[in-house]
């Protein structure tokens, strides 16, 4: 990550300013000190840790996951210094919970902690109202100019993150605590892949707020989170969805911990684009023009946004059609899912084009990245609700 602005270009910004990062011109591996290696040594500990203590629930690809994730998670901690705390958070709470669970299911409704704040549904239940309430920060420090409230917001979904892929862990967990047979990776049906969403979402936006040292996006990024979290909500009381179910069969498979994943960091950067765009065509009609970054930047952002999406849904796209090939016999069969998968891919293919060929730019830009969020949305949801296919297991 570059952090090397010697000011904030938002100065001008009374409800999202940062302080400002000062350069280091060093190369990288020398900026770094004990702590940095102190932390990658913990990574390496953890690992080695889970490899000894659940060795017996994984296969060999689950193993390689593990130990390919180390050096990914290094990095990212050494790129971005903030990811630590919330790696060390997850991780110190989720073996709270896993302690305190002692292996019986049943103290969830028993053990306070668990009750109240450590099993699956409670940390996911923070997450939710933590989401919302950093929603609501982050547009009183806009409206009103202060930079408390920014912060406030920005803390809020700091922990938001927290207590959902607490949740998610916990949950990991609890699925092996009901069956071995029933055990599973929580990124398996539209509860799961919501919780997940919200949580990339919030993450690549809390990078670009401390790149481009401004929090006045915050705003209109956690409003689709928020409205997330609603479906979340309501996909919960209507559908009973919270309740952990044994895979089915074309998903027991170790494609699933990589392709979900993978598939949802590109959701996650394509709706973030989306709601630059949406600050960007407010400001170009003067709009909230004085509280948000220059159009540069959010031209700039969405440019970014979108790329890293496409790369990560190329990927899964990709990771898709081998493991189709390995559940059905063939990499693509036209399905709705996939065929929905293929039209987001051409739209941002296209976007990324005429970007990098004809210089697209402005208010077409804009539109077309708020396009298509309604384009992933239908993909993302819309195939569940009215299609079906031979990813009828997603199904509403």
């Amino acid at each position: 990550m570059n952090l090397t602005q010697a000011s904030s270009p938002h100065s001008d910004q009374p409800g999202g300013e940062m302080p400002p990062v000062l350069p280091d011109d060093r190369p990288f591996l020398q900026r770094l000190g004990a702590f940095d290696w102190l932390f990658a040594l913990a990574l390496v500990v953890g690992a080695g840790f889970a490899l000894w203590r659940y060795h017996a629930f994984m296969n060999y690809y689950d193993k390689l996951v593990l130990v390919c994730a180390v050096p990914v998670f290094v990095a990212l901690g050494w790129r971005w210094k903030p990811s630590r705390l919330l790696m060390a958070g997850i991780a110190v709470l989720s073996l709270l919970a896993i302690w305190i669970y002692q292996g019986d299911l049943a103290r969830a409704d028993s053990a306070f902690f668990l009750k109240y704040l450590l099993s699956s549904q409670s940390a996911i239940l923070w997450m939710s109202a933590l989401f919302v309430l950093a929603t609501l920060f982050y547009w009183i420090g806009m409206l009103t100019r202060s930079p408390t409230g920014g912060a406030i917001g920005s803390k809020l979904t700091w922990a938001a993150v927290l207590m959902g892929f607490v949740g998610l862990m916990v949950r990991w967990y609890e699925s092996y605590l009901i069956g071995a047979d029933v055990g599973h990776i929580p990124v398996s049906n539209l509860y799961e892949v919501f919780v997940l969403f919200s949580l990339i979402t919030a993450l690549l936006y809390l990078y670009y707020e401390r790149h481009y040292n401004t929090r006045s996006l915050g705003a209109f990024v956690l409003l689709v989170i928020s409205a997330a979290v609603a479906f979340l909500m309501w996909y919960s009381i209507a559908r009973d969805a919270q309740q952990i179910q044994p895979l089915v069969p074309a998903l027991q498979s170790w494609w699933m911990k990589i392709h979900v994943p993978a598939n949802f960091i590109g959701y996650g950067s394509f709706a973030l684009s989306a709601m630059v765009g949406v600050a960007y065509l407010l400001k170009e009609r003067g709009v909230l023009a004085d509280r948000l970054p220059s159009l540069e930047v959010l031209d700039d952002l969405m440019y970014k946004s979108i790329a890293v999406g496409f790369a990560f849904f190329t990927i899964a796209t990709i990771l898709g059609a081998l493991w189709a090939a390995e559940a059905w016999g063939g990499y693509w069969s036209w399905d709705p899912k996939e065929t929905w998968a293929l039209i987001v891919w051409l739209n941002y293919a296209a976007w990324l084009h005429m970007r990098l060929m004809k210089g697209l730019r402005g208010a077409v830009a804009a539109w077309w990245a708020l396009t298509g969020l309604l384009v992933t949305t239908f993909a993302f949801l819309g195939v569940n609700m009215f299609l079906s296919g031979l990813h009828s297991y997603g199904k509403l």
